[in-house]
């Protein structure tokens, strides 16, 4: 993996040197999580594409500048954050009827109907939440990100990301009542 970390810190150098065909490498690595954690975040695709790619036109802008201070991951979760933060400060979010990435092995109609029930009480209860602590619990239980990684994109400290996802997670409990199994460990 870190030979991988390396060479996306590098892509990203040559790409500031104007080697597009390296940039172009980093955006067919990155795009499809990139797109994850900015969908769960905005709850819709148009959303979600445009924070995308204003998050990869930002590294562009940035590349030439870029310095490998941090992994290229955490420096491109940082982009993202921001860019999730500025649109939910600017727009509501959107409830969803169903979530379009979740797998689907033929589950009967009553598990479908339960499923999507729980989809939408779900993305209702994280719309509820104050944007910080929703992105917070994005980048943790939808990108398994840890506490350090979270304080790297956010541009917090581990105690606060920490802080953030008590007080998002006990909300959600809240919110979302009786249902058992969110957030068991």
């Amino acid at each position: 993996m870190s030979d991988h970390t390396e060479q996306d810190e590098v892509l990203l150098q040559a790409a500031g040197r104007g080697d597009m065909t390296a940039f172009a490498r980093l955006v067919e690595r990155h795009q499809a999580w990139a797109w994850r954690v900015a969908y769960r975040f905005a709850g819709n695709q148009e959303d979600a594409a445009e924070i995308v790619q204003e998050a990869f036109l930002r590294l562009l802008d940035a590349s030439g500048r870029y310095r490998p201070s941090a992994r290229f991951r955490t420096y491109f979760y940082r982009i993202i954050s921001r860019l999730c933060l500025d649109r939910a400060r600017k727009h509501q979010p959107v409830l969803l009827d169903r979530v379009p990435d979740q797998p689907d092995p033929a589950p009967s109609a009553a598990e479908r109907m339960m499923r999507q029930e729980t989809a939408l009480a779900v993305r209702a209860a994280l719309d509820a939440l104050p944007p910080n602590q929703r992105l917070a619990l994005v980048l943790r239980y939808e990108e398994d990100l840890g506490y350090q990684e979270i304080a790297a994109a956010m541009g917090i400290t581990a105690k606060a990301a920490e802080r953030l996802l008590a007080r998002g997670r006990e909300r959600l409990r809240r919110l979302l009542g009786s249902r058992e199994g969110f957030f068991d460990a």
